[in-house]
Order: C-alpha cells, then structure tokens, then sequence
C-alpha cells in the first residue's frame, strides 16, 4: 500500500501550489519567472472544448521550449461560467475569458514569451465603460464571495491527490485520527453552526451526536450527490472540482459516529463528477487514506459509489436510503430518523456534498472559525447556482446574510438586456419566487422561510419582466408532479389536481372560485403529504399568489396574460406598417395569414396558433401581440 511520503510527484506539487498561491501567501515562486497555467475543466467548460484548449496550449508550450518555465493543467469550476472557458496565469494573476482553441498560440507567444498579456482575452467591465480588468480579484463577480466550500476548485488540479494534499488536504483527518475524540470532532462541529446545506437546514452536529450515541457496532455514512433541481450545479462543481475534500468530510464523519462504511449516492447523468470521484477513492485507498488501519490509528473506512437513475424524489434521505439499499426509491415515515434506523435498519448519517465539503476546512480551522461569519442562526457560506436572466451566471460562494440585491445587482451583474428585474426562485422547485419588494432580505434559512421560499441546495433562478408568474407556477407543478413517486395521495393526487387549475388558468378557462380552490389545495398538501417533496411542491404556487396576486386576477377575470406568455390569451394583430412582403403568410404553418402582394395582411386568430413564426419572419416588426 502506497502512503502519504512515498508519492515521488509530492515535492513538485506543493512547488506548483505555491506558485499559484504566491499572490494570497506573499512567498515568491521557488524559480524565478515559473509560471503555472490553469484550465477549467468543469461540465460546462469542456462542452466549450476546454480539454483541447488544455492540449493546445501544452503542445504550444513545448514547441516554444517553455516546459521547464510554464506548466498547464486542468482545474476545476472557477464559478464564472457565463465567462468560460476560462484560463488562469498564476503568479501573473491574469484571468482569461472566453478562451478558444484557436487563443492558444498567441497566449503562449505573447503572454509567456514576450511577457504582454493578451488584452483582448480579459474580461471588460461594462461597469468601468467596458475597460479590460486582468486579475479576478478586481471584477464584481468575485469581491463579495468567501470560498470555504470551493476553496480549491479553480486552485487544484482534482484528478491529482498530491495537488490535493499539497493544499493542505487529508491533514484535519490526520488531526481527528492523532489528537481527537469521535465526541470533540462532533463538538468542534456543533460549535461551528455547520447546517445541512441540502436543503433542511438541519444542524449537522447534532444530527452526528444523535447517530454516535446509538448502540451497535454498524452504522453508515451516505453523501447525497442527487443533485436533480432544475439549474442547480453546486454539488456537481464541488465533485468535479475537489472531490477528495467530500471523501475526507465523510471519513472525519465516520469517525465521529463510529462508521467504518459510507456510501456516495450520484446520479449516473453525471459522468465527470462519477469519474473524478470514484479516481479520487482510488488514490485515496491506495495512499492509505481510506481502507484499513488510516494513519495506523486503527480506524477503519471505505466509500462506495451508488448510481442514482434520476428521480427526483431520491434526494429525499429515506428514499434514498431504499434506492441504496436496491428497492424502489419511496419515502418512508419519520420517526425514527435515519441517524436512528436508516440503511439496513442501522444507525445513518446522510449529508449532502457541499456539507461534507465544508467539514475539513471546519476541523483545520477550527468550529469558532467558521462560525465567525454568516447569520446569527446561518452560520459560514452557501455556494449558489446562479441563473436565468441574468448577465453574470455562475457558481457564487457567499457568507450567510448577504442580500438578494449583493447577489443579483452586484454578483451577478444585474438582469439580461437592462430589462426590469421581477423574481427570484430559490430552493429549486421546492422553494418559492421572491419578488422585487423583497431584494434587500438577507439570506439565510428563516429568512427565506419567511418570505415564502426556502435555502434548498442553492439553485437561484432569476426572471425578468417578460416572465409570467402563473406560468412559471405550473412549470414547477409540472417537474414536481412528474417526479411524485406517488405513495401518498396528496401528493401523486393533489399536485396533478394543482396542475389541471393552473392549466385552465394559463388557457383563459379559470374563475376566481378557482383560486380560492387553488390556495386551500396547496395549504392541505403542505400539511399532509408524505415527505418533503409533496410537503414543498405547492411552494411555488403560494408564494406567487401572495406576490403576484394581480398576474392570477388578470388571467381569470380579464383574460390576459400581463407578461404575453400564455399563448392561449394573446392574439396576433399585424399594423400599418406592414409592407406586404408575405414572408409571415408563407411561413405560416396554419395558413391563418391573408393578404395580397404590398397591402396590409390580416391575421384569423381563430385558426392562429400563436407559435410566433410570422414575428421571427416579418422584416418591418409589424406583428404585435395582445
């Protein structure tokens, strides 16, 4: 078995790690003009052919005889993915964006042999009147974020353990295993504040305190990786990025609870994360970081990788406790919770990857540490998936009890096309829309809560004025209706019943007696469904009936469609200004458009299905709707 001391590429390691840490430590490269080039290598830049940027820029460096002065590699989610892909010159602290292939030649030419950054790959500030910004540190995205859980993602190179360990990894499960009790470990957490950042919100001490005091020698230890909210890619980015912090946090867990077996429960759509992690196990067992005897202290675990086929409903603990254990992914009622009774009847914990993430960075600093920042009842950071309509979309990492307005206006730069900012969804299809009024709320769990919404794992969907809150109601209903395993009838019933109102709604069809219908459903749901997938799914509908109560009265009783999204209330109208060219006739695919050669042309709204082709067609823009 390979240990800690005989991994020969070690030395060069913490040599590269200390060239790209040289800005934030003050220490100077080892060598004098080294240079190490980092690329990303995360889901969303390789679909942007990051990986052949990598090789290019390799090949470039090789043909100019700069491989004993620069270094390239890969790395993981540096959070700016409206940007990517993105390079990183460490210790130059130049960031490059929207990096192609072809960008490779005269980055190695010019940047690295001539000492000129490549201006034109710098990302240009439209706050500052577009004026090129070379270092990350000084661009908005970045200055109000604190990584803890995404410390070494854009930093390490995640398919390495040397990088990993170099950066100071492994090293609080050494101090647990040398110097801790199982009981100060849980301590040091329950005194950090660390929740569970999955989306209850639980308090993760206590939970590992409720799970060590159980008799028994068998007792489990499962990281939920079913990250499956619509726009959510926080926990994919952490296994992508560093999956060895998530294998530390659940080994430092084991021990806490006295588990000498864990679980990583992923779902199969997501190959990287599978692949990197189920590498970084590997590295890990054969380093002695996992398996028997760890650090000769006489501890013992192991991780094994399950394969979750998609459901929704499986991030749900105890469903997927039953996927695990090879049944149909249901929920089960609680008491007794999985820390009581979970796998195989045996004592479980169950936390999600960017909980485990954090617990390293906790026991090396300490529970004091990370309770110093955040909320008085939210402590330490989130990690949030920004998108939607909004210029800057990306994975954030923020303190607890920042703003709505930090995050959307300053973070992620404000709404697409300067159009008017109207919700924010969080909490994924569980969570609720937030409305304008509400901008300056400051985020942590009860906070959300009260505003009608919820943390969940962290997606953060933002929509504009053109979004119509009723739509965006039943687009929800519909992912949490499909994705009921339909057990109990509140939700499997009471969620489609949801879905059919909000349908006659959208469609012109529904009544005031339609609404009050509506909001007495969703209250018996939350009250009675089984677990908290029904229990949340009406959050949607409630919070925008509360914030966008005029948007459902338009559509009932004027039949309109305020935001002109409901096909079935809007009628096309062509105006004066048409030219008779006939371009949207012949491209009507229901030839519901008349008209003769340079005269006005009329639209049969009763045969028009309102698909918009005559609009993308007509080169006058005299097609309006209404």
């Amino acid at each position: 078995m390979q240990k800690i001391a005989d991994f020969k590429d070690l030395e060069n390691a913490h040599a590269r790690l200390m060239t790209r840490m040289s800005l934030r430590t003050g220490v100077k490269p080892e060598k004098a003009g080294t240079r190490e080039v980092l690329v990303c290598g995360g889901t969303g830049c390789q679909s942007s052919r990051s990986l052949l940027l990598l090789e290019r820029i390799k090949e470039e460096i090789k043909a100019a005889g700069l491989e004993e002065r620069v270094s390239a590699h890969i790395t993981g989610c540096f959070g700016f993915c409206e940007k990517g892909p993105i390079v990183k010159v460490f210790p130059d602290d130049v960031f490059y964006v929207e990096v192609g292939v072809e960008d490779a030649a005269e980055i190695v030419a010019s940047h690295f042999k001539d000492n000129a950054v490549v201006t034109r790959l710098l990302f240009r500030d439209p706050a500052r009147g577009d004026l090129p910004v070379s270092s990350h540190h000084e661009m908005d995205f970045y200055k109000k974020q604190m990584r803890v859980a995404l410390i070494n993602c854009g930093l390490i190179n995640p398919e390495e353990i040397e990088e990993y360990i170099a950066a100071g990894g492994y090293q609080a499960l050494a101090l647990c295993l040398e110097k801790k009790k199982p009981g100060e470990v849980v301590a040091e957490v329950k005194a950090s504040g660390l929740r569970g950042r999955g989306g209850g919100g639980f308090p993760t001490g206590i939970k590992w305190e409720v799970a060590a005091a159980q008799p028994g020698p068998v007792k489990y230890m499962v990281c939920n990786a079913d990250e499956g909210d619509p726009g959510a890619f926080m926990d994919r980015s952490i296994l992508e990025g560093d999956p060895h912090s998530v294998i530390e946090g659940m080994a430092i867990g084991a021990y806490a609870i006295g588990s000498d077996k864990g679980f990583v429960y992923i779902r199969a759509e997501y190959p990287l994360a599978i692949q990197r992690l189920q590498r970084a196990a590997d590295q890990a067992r054969e380093a002695g970081l996992l398996g028997e005897n760890i650090f000769g202290s006489g501890f013992s675990f192991d991780v094994e990788l399950k394969y979750g086929a998609g459901a929704f409903v499986c991030g749900e603990e105890t469903a997927l406790l039953r996927s695990i254990e090879g049944g149909r992914g249901e929920p089960t009622s609680k008491p007794p919770f999985p820390a009581q009774s979970g796998l195989w009847g045996k004592p479980t914990i169950i936390n999600n990857v960017e909980t485990m993430a954090n617990v390293p960075q906790i026991l090396r600093r300490g529970g004091a540490w990370f309770s110093s920042f955040g909320s008085e009842k939210s402590k330490g950071t989130k990690v949030f998936a920004l998108a939607g309509k909004i210029n800057n979309v990306g994975l954030v990492e923020v303190p607890m009890g920042i703003t709505l307005r930090e995050i959307i206006y300053e973070i992620g730069g404000g709404i697409k096309h300067g159009r008017a900012f109207k919700a924010v969804q969080t909490g994924g299809p569980s969570g609720g829309c937030i409305p304008a009024a509400s901008l300056d709320i400051k985020i942590d769990y009860d906070n959300l809560i009260a505003a009608g919404s919820m943390m969940g794992s962290g997606g953060m969907i933002v929509m504009d004025e053109d979004n119509c809150m009723v739509d965006i109601a039943k687009f929800y209903l519909d992912f949490t209706m499909e994705e009921s395993c339909g057990k109990c009838t509140p939700c499997r019933v009471g969620n489609k019943r949801i879905h059919e109102m909000l349908t006659a709604i959208t469609e012109g069809k529904g009544t005031l007696e339609d609404l009050e219908r509506l909001k007495n459903l969703a209250e018996v749901i939350k009250d009675t469904a089984l677990c908290g997938l029904g229990q949340t799914a009406p959050n949607p509908v409630l919070s925008t009936m509360t914030h966008f109560w005029d948007e459902y009265l338009a559509h009932v009783v004027d039949k309109r469609c305020p935001a002109k999204v409901c096909t079935h209330l809007l009628d096309y109208f062509i105006n004066d200004s048409c030219v008779g060219c006939g371009l949207c006739k012949r491209g009507c695919p229901v030839s519901c458009i008349s008209g003769n050669k340079k005269e006005v042309h009329v639209i049969d709204n009763t045969r028009c299905t309102k698909c918009g082709t005559c609009i993308s067609k007509c080169p006058t823009k005299s097609i309006i709707r209404r």
